[in-house]
């Protein structure tokens, strides 16, 4: 009988232990803020601006740490391991998140991460040094034709953004171009600087933070010209099939409480609307789009499928 009762009573301690840590959140300790890429980057920008109004709101702080490597993979690992009580949270940024799973046997599971939203929608584009003889993406595959696997492309991983983008191109153009990984944009800018890698991909926010004089851009892919960059000719009208954004946004772990993912949620639709930080984004070249956590992870499946496309139509053509 003394087990019977027992049982109960072990449940209903853990239960009250559970709700008091519950009740404690978020003010007790920090929100750790794990970045999937090194600093300087979109991503970085992004969460370092908007992580002092998230703060606000909960009335706690959050430091950011950066652990950039494997197209997010070391970032999404850490995440999932992570104690589910509402202290750690992660940059979330697809592709990326949804290509790593293509092909790839991962540290992870993609489904223990739920999305908090989506913050930012950049499109995608190739720069090269402003000194560059290359200025047009047509002249730039003109080399390529006459040169293959000399031209380099730095991105920030395999299946990321730049990566896909560059894919694309190599389909498209009937070229070979070699992919040179960095832990994040601010690392594959300084290669390109240092006229170690031909060219780069950025996203168009990032381009426009940049200072005047050190880059120019080739090509945009979108459908149509990004308001950031309206003097830069899309992909599609130098001839080239070539469509690709990254989305930036936050992440928790699924088993977090989902009133703890709720509240998270909350504080970062907040935060968003805040026109002080939406002026400090605009400053920055944030091609800010809000998506809630739900919206956001309906529309991955979608996203993976197209992805999964671009990479079958790659090894089909090899």
């Amino acid at each position: 009988m003394k087990t019977i009762y027992a049982l109960p009573l072990a449940a209903a301690i853990s239960t009250l232990g559970a709700t008091a840590a519950l009740a404690d959140w978020p003010t007790d300790r920090p929100i750790e803020m794990i970045v999937a890429f090194a600093p300087g980057g979109g991503t970085d920008i992004m969460l370092r601006t908007l992580a002092p109004y998230i703060e606000a709101d909960l009335a706690t702080q959050i430091p950011v740490l950066n652990r950039p490597g494997a197209s997010g993979e070391i970032a999404y690992t850490a995440l999932a391991q992570a104690k589910p009580d509402g202290y750690t949270i992660s940059s979330l940024n697809t592709p990326g998140f949804l290509t790593m799973r293509i092909d790839r046997e991962l540290r992870f599971d993609p489904a223990a991460i739920c999305p908090i939203a989506r913050i930012v929608e950049d499109p995608g584009m190739f720069v090269v040094q402003e000194g560059s003889p290359y200025n047009t993406l047509e002249e730039l595959v003109s080399f390529a034709k006459e040169n293959p696997g000399a031209v380099s492309i730095g991105t920030t991983g395999v299946g990321t953004d730049e990566h896909l983008a560059m894919l694309q191109l190599e389909e498209s153009a009937g070229v070979d171009m070699t992919a040179v990984p960095f832990g994040g944009a601010n690392e594959a800018k300084t290669a390109l600087l240092g006229g170690h890698v031909t060219v780069i991909g950025l996203n168009v926010g990032e381009y426009a933070g940049s200072e005047p004089g050190q880059i120019k851009g080739l090509a945009q892919f979108t459908e149509e010209r990004s308001i950031l960059a309206p003097d830069l000719p899309t992909a599609k009208e130098q001839g080239f099939d070539v469509l690709m954004s990254s989305e930036r946004g936050i992440a928790a772990p699924c088993a977090v409480p989902e009133e703890v993912r709720a509240r998270l949620a909350e504080a970062v639709d907040k935060a968003v609307a805040n026109p002080e930080f939406q002026e400090k984004a605009k400053q920055q070249g944030l091609a800010l789009s809000y998506q809630s956590g739900a919206d956001w992870a309906a529309a991955m499946p979608e996203r993976l499928a197209r992805y999964e496309e671009i990479i079958k139509m790659v090894k089909e053509g090899q």
